[in-house]
């Protein structure tokens, strides 16, 4: 009995310290680029407003669940918010690029410090941002939304106007290139 009892105790203290060594790995990666104590929110947005460099920095990478972060050696997850969805938006004139889930530090957008008009309504009228924004390093204006809505998004700048639906449901995307400014 005495040795069933140490090896349950041992294999729990085997599975405790394979937990806590996971989360020292996302620690020491967080710590390491300036993100310790950092919320998943903070995260993302940090690494889409400077635009790091994937040979030289943190990659990270935006879906419905989660975000996936990867320095070339160590890659982890942290948890989006179960009531909150991130849309990057990157609207443009001439030039644009295909996207699904957004990466933090390789899509690039077109228009790069301009500062646009932005409206989200969603479905029954509720305004969720009405602001004046400014585009980040990389070309795009990042928004934290309620998940499982669908509405209108309206963008305009001195270079036009756009207008698109969007959804924030598990099969929708967290990029979206697709508002050319007329």
């Amino acid at each position: 009995m005495r040795s069933a009892v140490l090896s349950v105790s041992a294999a729990a203290l085997l599975l405790v310290s394979a937990c806590a060594g996971g989360s020292s790995e996302q620690d020491d990666l967080l710590r390491e680029h300036g993100l310790e104590g950092a919320s998943t929110q903070e995260v993302v947005e940090q690494l889409d407003r400077t635009h790091e460099d994937r040979d030289a920095g943190l990659a990270g990478s935006v879906t419905y669940d989660e975000v996936v972060l990867d320095d070339g050696t160590t890659e982890t997850t942290l948890p989006v918010p179960e009531d909150r969805f991130y849309l990057a938006v990157a609207p443009w004139t001439t030039t644009t690029h295909e996207c699904f889930s957004h990466s933090l530090s390789g899509c690039q957008g077109e228009l790069v410090g301009e500062e646009f008009d932005v409206r989200i309504t969603d479905d029954s009228g509720t305004v969720l941002v009405d602001e004046n924004v400014t585009s980040y390093e990389n070309g795009f204006v990042g928004f934290w939304l309620p998940k499982d809505i669908t509405g209108t998004l309206e963008i305009s700048s001195e270079q036009g106007r756009a207008e698109s639906g969007f959804a924030t449901t598990r099969d929708s995307p967290t990029c979206l290139t697709t508002m050319q400014l007329a």
